[in-house]
């Protein structure tokens, strides 16, 4: 179920509320579904902006702190399939991210990441089990290396897993650039479903060889920290959006920053993590509408020059 046009009103209409430019009006029409990208090899298409936990979803068990959360989810849930990603490291995320899922019935409707951060063997394989039983399935749809921590064994492991049946797609993760050339190196030697890795307007790195490499190979993209932590937006604080923005349909700073991300060929899936609506509905709105062609993303990284 892609967002339908009622759904793509509703959602200009909560951008507007909260001060937020929506996409025109004119375009409404075309961009009442967002952006989906193959996974290679695959017909399996997902939506190009997902959500992370990281810190955004460890939290406790009070109403008052999962309010927000469960209305973050709950705007998510409106395009069929999008990515959540978590992690054992991420706190109480995994927890929580199987309550809200639990209590919104919605775990076929979502494609759950998570990963394993032990050594391999008992240490890994009990962390999975734990994985599980916090996200309260017996399945995931991708399992990855967090930091290639262990990663020949590990990967070895992983791939049982697949071939049992309790994993659809194995990867591998990191949020580094020194860590690229690692990356690099698996890619070429190893058969991976998906790479994740840290990408942004501000940090390009990745586009030398890592990227390129993922399209030429056929393996899946996740892009962690798009915003480098918040850090892009301090840079442009108090600067207006510049008014060309609005020929890709982009109403914030956050949409531009994601669309430079997600208008690359070989990204998947860019997947920021929030904890407050307001930013959730802003990032989804990042999917719909025109994207940048090669000369407006120079463009839009010229602003960060």
């Amino acid at each position: 179920m892609s967002i339908d046009r009622r759904s793509f009103l509703s959602l200009a209409a909560g951008l507007a509320a909260t001060g937020l430019r929506p996409v025109s009006p004119v375009h409404a029409a075309t961009v009442a579904a967002p952006l989906r990208r193959n996974i290679p090899g695959t017909t399996e298409a997902l939506p190009v902006v997902g959500m992370g936990t990281a810190d955004t979803f460890n939290v406790g068990t009070g109403a008052d702190e999962r309010k927000p959360l469960a209305e973050v989810m709950g705007l998510l849930l409106q395009t069929e399939g999008s990515v959540i990603d978590t992690a054992p490291s991420y706190g109480s995320a995994e927890a929580v991210t199987g309550d809200l899922l639990r209590a919104a019935n919605a775990r076929s409707r979502v494609f759950l990441a998570t990963k394993i951060s032990a050594r391999s063997g008992a240490p890994a394989q009990a962390q999975w089990a734990r994985s599980l039983a916090d996200l309260q399935v017996d399945k995931i749809d991708l399992l990855q290396i967090h930091n290639l921590i262990d990663w020949q064994a590990n990967l070895r492991w992983l791939r049982e897993l697949k071939e049992q049946g309790r994993i659809r797609y194995l990867g591998i993760t990191h949020y580094r650039d020194d860590a690229h050339e690692a990356l690099e190196k698996i890619v070429r030697s190893e058969r991976v479903d998906f790479v994740q890795i840290n990408y942004s307007v501000a940090e390009r790195n990745a586009e030398r060889t890592l990227l390129p490499l993922c399209e030429a190979r056929g393996v899946a993209v996740l892009v962690n920290r798009p915003f480098q932590d918040g850090r892009l937006f301090r840079v442009v604080k108090d600067r207006p959006l510049p008014p060309w923005a609005g020929d890709i349909d982009c109403g914030s700073w956050g949409q531009l920053f994601l669309k430079f991300i997600v208008s690359h060929p070989a990204v998947t899936v860019a997947i920021p993590a929030t904890s407050k609506p307001r930013n959730m509905a802003d990032n989804l709105g990042a999917g719909l509408g025109r994207m940048p062609d090669p000369g407006q993303r120079e463009r839009i990284a010229a602003l960060l020059r």
